[in-house]
């Protein structure tokens, strides 16, 4: 395998596009060299097979979804309270909104995970992992609620970034602050 990282994460990233428009089954490495502008034949060097290119696109996904640790810090100065969970949540859909290729695209791997094992481990391995990390910072972070809160809130803002992202006129945009205030309200306990 070819070992040049600027050109590994380049790739991915265009498998990233190719998946979010294209879908899984349009995914190949012709369509990822096109994609990113390389010689035909430039992908396969750098990754052994289809599985192993969605594989790796799904952790490249991952990693572009990762808020910096300065931001994240700096939208936990208030104080922990039900509000702060709201902005937390409207936060998160507007960086899921600015990602919105890769979250396309980790929709797409995750009906591809359907069909193919390995990746289904490797998605719900890394997928369970952030989950399980955020649960510890929410809990550490004296947010109010337990555990249980952190769940439904997570599949609450899954099910309002699908919505937003599959059928867009379910949800209008300008609506999307307003049902995410009324879904923590719902959720998070008052203090």
């Amino acid at each position: 395998m070819v070992r040049n990282p600027q050109r590994r994460t380049a790739l991915l990233d265009a498998a990233i596009d190719v998946l979010a428009r294209d879908g899984a089954r349009g995914l190949t490495f012709r369509a990822v060299d096109a994609q990113a502008g390389v010689p035909a034949g430039t992908s396969s060097n750098y990754f052994t097979g289809r599985d192993d290119l969605l594989t790796q696109a799904g952790a490249r996904i991952h990693a572009r979804m990762v808020p910096p640790p300065e931001k994240v810090d700096a939208a936990m100065r208030p104080e922990p309270s039900r509000e702060l969970v709201a902005d937390l949540m409207k936060w998160l859909v507007r960086r899921m909104t600015a990602e919105r290729t890769g979250y396309l695209a980790m929709l797409e791997l995750r009906l591809e995970a359907t069909r193919r094992p390995a990746l289904r481990a490797e998605l719900t391995r890394a997928v369970r992992a952030d989950f399980d990390e955020n649960t510890r910072f929410y809990l550490g972070s004296g947010l109010p609620g337990d555990a249980d809160t952190m769940l439904v809130l997570h599949l609450a803002m899954t099910g309002v970034l699908l919505e937003h992202f599959t059928l867009p006129g379910m949800l209008p945009e300008a609506e999307l602050d307003r049902i995410v205030e009324t879904l923590v309200d719902g959720i998070v306990p008052a203090r």
